[in-house]
């Protein structure tokens, strides 16, 4: 998938948060194991086959970098672990994803094939689970948004609630990666999770029976009591967004709203292309959101190492007064959307501070049907205020409370509902 097109290459360019959910490991060092089960170190006694050592490693590799001790970890394992025989698949796949676990960054993962499986089906919009987006902040393992409509959302899990454990295993210490193997399973079957949430002072426990996860792409509807009004509600950003959201805004001109409240709490994102096709609507000229890439990034598609992605130049809703419902369970593409908006003052953002999700990440698959997901740049808005870490303020600020919550309150949108009256009754005037 490149910027342009969702196409399906050897290399699948995938925009995503995910949250959920990696440089491919030197292929010289497979080579100069896999004819030889017993790779011996660049000694005397040396065997036939190829081995990676100072002299034999590649130009690009830093003089810090010493191999035997890689071969020779390998060998005391082989040689010595108490439980033989030893996989040498487990090890190879532990090595790479112990590699980017080096990056010390949440987004940058190893997938084996059957989680690699999973995760493309995770970007069609359909797999089994429980539908909520996780994410680690500041190293503690949190639930960014639960779907609108899936299990995690029926049983009252909520974004920004802490993941403690999963069933009896403790988050301590643990990857993305493993946390999504623990909570996904089979529909039907129960998985418990015990949360903390700000505010509360003990621990509590919420079993969700897992489903299948059918994201919805864009739901929309017009206010009670104020059919001029349009509703809509993004979930997440994939690949059926774009379309269901061209037809969703023609519905809307087709009644006449004469406002829009988007609804964009708890989107974890998604796609990039998307949320740039979705801003467009609004923004019709200049710059959606703007890309840093690492200085070392080699790509098919540009040369350099910041971009402007601009406009699609649709516009159809330019003129149409407009509030974006954003919360801590706001991400990745949504953030772009809230913050394009925002700059161009095409939109109010409304409800709490977006999680912070700005980096870019690439989906490599591997040949053995392993893939790598690895951040490759980060994200700012069309002014260059920085998404990653730091999220989107609202320029009115809601928050909800446990009594909110509980009773089926809704004071952000209340607030959205009359702030978007205002606008369409100063525009009469």
């Amino acid at each position: 998938m490149d910027l342009k097109s969702f196409k399906f290459k050897k290399i699948i360019r995938v925009y995503l948060v995910i949250t959920f959910i990696l440089i491919s490991f030197c292929f010289g060092l497979f080579i100069g194991y896999k004819n030889n089960p017993k790779v011996k170190l660049a000694d005397n006694n040396k065997e036939d086959g190829q081995v990676l050592n100072k002299e034999t490693k590649p130009e690009y590799l830093s003089k810090d970098v010493d191999f035997e001790l890689f071969w020779k970890t390998w060998n005391l394992i082989k040689d010595n672990y108490v439980e033989q025989p030893v996989s040498e698949t487990k090890l190879f796949y532990g090595a790479m994803a112990g590699m980017l676990a080096g990056l010390e960054d949440p987004y940058s993962v190893f997938f084996e094939p059957v989680t690699s499986e999973k995760f493309s089906q995770e970007i069609s919009g359909s797999f089994e689970g429980i539908g909520a987006e996780i994410g680690l902040k500041k190293d503690q393992l949190t639930v960014i948004a639960p779907l609108d409509d899936t299990p995690a959302y029926k049983a009252g899990l909520r974004a920004g609630d802490k993941i403690l454990a999963i069933d009896d295993f403790g988050t301590t210490g643990i990857s993305l990666d493993q946390a999504i193997d623990l909570i996904r399973g089979k529909k039907g079957t129960e998985v418990v999770l015990t949360i903390m949430r700000d505010g509360s002072d003990e621990p509590k426990k919420i079993s969700i029976i897992r489903g299948m996860i059918d994201i919805p792409s864009v739901r929309w509807h017009s206010v009670e009591g104020n059919e001029d009004i349009a509703y809509i509600k993004l979930s997440y950003l994939n690949e059926d967004t774009a379309n269901d959201f061209k037809k969703t805004v023609n519905e809307i001109l087709k009644k006449n709203s004469k406002g829009v409240i988007l609804d964009l709490r708890n989107d974890p994102g998604g796609l990039l292309d998307v949320a740039i096709k979705i801003a467009s609507y609004w923004v019709e000229e200049g710059v959606i959101v703007r890309e840093q890439f690492g200085p070392n990034y080699r790509n098919s598609f540009t040369v350099d190492k910041k971009v402007e992605h601009q406009s699609m130049k649709y516009g159809k809703l330019k003129d149409i007064p407009t509030i974006i419902l954003v919360n801590q369970g706001s991400a990745s593409g949504s953030e772009i959307i809230a913050g394009a908006l925002q700059d161009y003052e095409k939109a109010v953002i409304i409800g709490e501070k977006t999680f912070g999700k700005g980096s870019v990440q690439e989906l490599e698959q591997l040949s053995d049907g392993s893939s790598v997901k690895l951040t490759i740049a980060e994200w700012f808005t069309p002014k260059g205020r920085v998404i990653n870490k730091q999220g989107i303020e609202p320029d009115i600020k809601v928050e909800l409370s446990e009594d909110d919550y509980n009773n089926d309150k809704d004071p952000q949108l209340d607030k959205a509902i009359e702030v978007i009256l205002e606008k369409v009754q100063s525009l009469k005037n």
